[in-house]
């Protein structure tokens, strides 16, 4: 069965040409004009995707990510959002409230659908893996993609599990923010790097015993990060 992408955008010529593109690489397309219809789509349609416009008519995209991040049946579907070059701040709120990456207009459709693959790949959780990894109160399952903390689950984004992932990976060493760009959101983000520190804020916002002060997730001044499981007391 092919994935569904739900296009929440207000420009019909923006949505006729993302899903032509979309159709033609094999994935279902449905659409919404405005931010409400957007929502309702959402809850019924249940989409594998959402690419979502932020200046829409009725809800704007932040409010739609908010409300998608706090409902049990939505919170897990990604999200790109779409933002115009002025909307800088915009882009950074996404990240705030939960999106999983995100396009300036204008942009290739090729890029888009490549960033389409990338982020519904990523949501496929990794069956070679099968194995859970723990530090202090946080168990990582990887069989079933899932994070908890004092045996309670903690809801991650796509980004949020795969940079995780990557500190972990590759833990006592100092990975650059540059690195971490390329490899978890597998293209260039040029002068981008606090999407990273979005990310990472989040991570110990949610894991860490005092996110002001981690343990875990270090940061090395000027570098990147380092994850440490083993930190001293």
């Amino acid at each position: 069965m092919a994935e569904k992408v739900l296009i929440i955008d207000d420009e019909e010529h923006i949505v006729e040409l993302i899903r032509y593109n979309l159709e033609s690489a094999g994935y279902e397309t449905v659409s919404a004009a405005n931010g409400a219809q957007g929502l309702e789509r959402a809850r019924s349609e249940a989409p594998d995707l959402v690419l979502l416009d932020l200046m829409l008519p009725l809800v704007d995209g932040l409010e739609v990510c908010k409300r998608m991040r706090s409902e049990d049946k939505l919170k897990n579907i990604p999200i790109i959002m779409l933002t115009a070059k002025s909307e800088e701040i915009d882009k950074i709120l996404g990240l705030e409230l939960g999106a999983d990456d995100y396009m300036t207009k204008p942009f290739s459709v090729r890029e888009l659908t490549a960033r389409v693959k990338a982020v519904l790949r990523r949501a496929t959780p990794a069956e070679e893996e099968g194995e859970v990894y723990r530090f202090q109160d946080v168990a990582i399952d990887y069989d079933k993609h899932e994070v908890k903390k004092q045996g309670r689950k903690v809801d991650l984004t796509l980004k949020e599990f795969d940079l995780l992932d990557m500190l972990i990976k590759n833990r006592g060493k100092v990975l650059t923010r540059d690195l971490l760009l390329d490899k978890i959101w597998g293209y260039e983000y040029v002068g981008e790097t606090r999407t990273v520190d979005v990310h990472i804020r989040h991570l110990r916002q949610k894991l860490e015993p005092d996110d002001k002060n981690p343990r875990y997730i270090e940061t090395v001044r000027g570098i990147g990060y380092r994850f440490n499981d083993a930190p001293d007391p």
